[in-house]
């Protein structure tokens, strides 16, 4: 195990109290639990009962979200009409649509060797397709409010709110602040740089919403609707799965949280700290696609989230929402022909995000739950 990064942190005790080294690999010597403790390594210590087969185990939770997926479809379907004021609705069933998409996704990800692997490499990516593109309109709409919250935070001006969407949190106050000169400067431009990141990511938006309608409508939405409504009533599985007990289940389940634990070491440690390298953000997305997995799989084998790991997964998500701000912000600065305050105003922008970055990261670094923290690879 890679710098025994495996081992949690005090402050972060299990559920229940068992000594355990998180991502064991077979023939790897594991500690002795204490009495009464369970010897097996992955999570917690804790594990499905025996006897349970992995069928057992793996089969009602597709199914589960299977349904959940094919309800969330008939709600989106519902509040669509016209009389559904503002699209609540419809907003948040697509929320559960993507919900349950992604952990059917992730499941027959990680758990591929146990199901029939034509029909999951084939489901796994239609899902993916379906999520992505469900996706988008709801990162333009969040992004547009944590920019234009941002410039209003920085300058003080008086910025007209991101239409249909509420203001984001800040996390803290920032290095990139202005001083009370560098404020009036930033005012100068702040309105028109809120107004050129109003239509550039209301159109992108409005596009992206297009894209999902249109997707919805289409014979390869309707496909993938059709092979989830099977999956809820039938689990296709692998030659000789069935009959096999949870030990099928728990392999892949611990091969999930090795990677993850691999890619947090990898990261780069705090000396390498710099806000403004973008091109540390893929290996930092990359540990939350992977912590996401690893959520999913927990869920299968446990029953719910590794709830150690939940500050870590926020982090990573304002990691991410920050990043693509950030990159936004950089963008409409390279628009053509704006004016230097314009550009001022989006600069300054741009910096803001990139510490709300390094602030994630920071906060990411608090709360992973083992030991060492960050190593250099």
């Amino acid at each position: 195990m890679p710098g025994g990064a495996g081992v949690r942190r005090p402050d972060h005790p299990t559920t229940t109290g068992a000594t355990t080294v998180n991502g064991g690999s077979p023939g790897q010597e594991l500690p002795e639990p204490p009495e009464g403790g369970d010897p097996f390594p992955y999570a917690s210590g804790r594990r499905p009962a025996d006897g349970v087969s992995a069928e057992a185990v793996l089969a009602p939770y597709l199914r589960g979200q299977a349904a959940d997926f094919l309800r969330s479809l008939r709600l989106h379907r519902e509040h669509s009409a016209p009389s559904d004021a503002g699209g609540q609705g419809a907003e948040a069933a697509a929320r559960a649509l993507r919900r349950s998409a992604r952990r059917i996704s992730g499941s027959l990800h990680t758990f591929r060797t146990v199901l029939d692997p034509v029909w999951a490499d084939h489901l796994r990516t239609e899902l993916a397709w379906l999520s992505g593109t469900l996706a988008r309109e709801h990162a333009y709409a969040g992004r547009l409010t944590r920019l234009v919250d941002a410039l209003h935070q920085l300058s003080g001006a008086a910025l007209p709110a991101a239409r249909g969407a509420k203001p984001a949190a800040r996390t803290a106050k920032t290095a990139a602040a202005p001083d009370d000169r560098d404020r009036a400067v930033l005012g100068v431009g702040a309105a028109r740089a809120g107004a050129l990141l109003e239509r550039q990511l209301t159109l992108a938006r409005t596009r992206a919403h297009s894209a999902s309608l249109q997707a919805l409508g289409s014979s390869r939405f309707h496909a993938v609707a059709d092979a989830v409504a099977l999956l809820a009533s039938e689990v296709p599985l692998a030659p000789g799965t069935t009959g096999r007990d949870t030990e099928a289940l728990l392999e892949p389940a611990e091969r999930a949280e090795q990677r993850l634990i691999a890619a947090v070491t990898a990261l780069p440690p705090d000396a390498s700290a710099e806000p403004y390298n973008e091109a540390q953000d893929a290996a930092w997305h990359q540990a939350r696609l992977l912590l996401r997995l690893h959520r999913y799989a927990h869920e299968v084998v446990l029953g719910a989230p590794d709830p150690v790991l939940t500050g870590a997964g926020h982090a990573l998500d304002l990691h991410r929402d920050a990043a693509e701000a950030a990159a936004a912000a950089a963008a409409a600065a390279r628009t053509p022909r704006i004016a230097p305050a314009t550009a001022y105003a989006l600069g300054v922008l741009h910096a803001d995000q990139r510490h709300e970055v390094e602030a994630a990261r920071a906060v990411f670094r608090e709360t992973w739950p083992y030991e060492p923290v960050m190593t250099a690879p």
